[in-house]
């Protein structure tokens, strides 16, 4: 399960190497690319960060094959935390950080940014879910935190 989390005010936590206007001409250029005779044959231009995503990884794979087919069907990817995967521990790929990626200094692009750019209308919307989940989650921390206090004590005087 990958999940385009968001980190702020414009910032999904995929990332591409390289400046914002770069990525944005690049993106530019793929969305002027289509077939000439019927553009409703494809390549398909997919503007939410989580479709963007879907479409580098299965580059990664070979997803015309069989095994590559069933890899792609259990790879689920959205746009913030939806309410099944917000209760689970969310993991981090230690190797697709950008800090250990990028020489510091260098310049990086969010795609979620890329995305509002290019027609996705819908980053404001889980903006607002997602400030609402880490509201939530918050104050169940706080809760589990006192539970946790309160074990330890009892524990302690027994």
């Amino acid at each position: 399960v990958v999940s385009t989390q968001s980190t702020g005010s414009s910032g999904i936590n995929a990332e591409y190497g390289g400046s914002f206007y770069r990525n944005k001409l690049k993106y530019f250029a793929f969305l002027r690319k289509r077939m000439n005779t019927n553009p409703a044959h494809g390549p398909f231009h997919f503007r939410a960060p989580s479709k963007i995503l879907w479409r580098t990884i299965r580059g990664m794979i070979p997803h015309k094959t069989t095994r590559g087919m069933e890899a792609l069907n259990r790879l689920k990817v959205f746009e913030g935390v939806p309410p099944p995967y917000d209760k689970t521990k969310r993991m981090v790929v230690p190797g697709a950080l950008r800090v250990l990626r990028l020489k510091p200094g260098r310049k990086y692009a969010s795609i979620g940014r890329i995305s509002r750019e290019v027609g996705w209308k819908y980053g404001d919307v889980v903006e607002k879910l997602e400030t609402k989940r880490k509201e939530k989650s918050a104050t169940y921390f706080q809760a589990k935190k006192k539970i946790n206090a309160l074990r330890a004590k009892a524990a302690a005087s027994a």
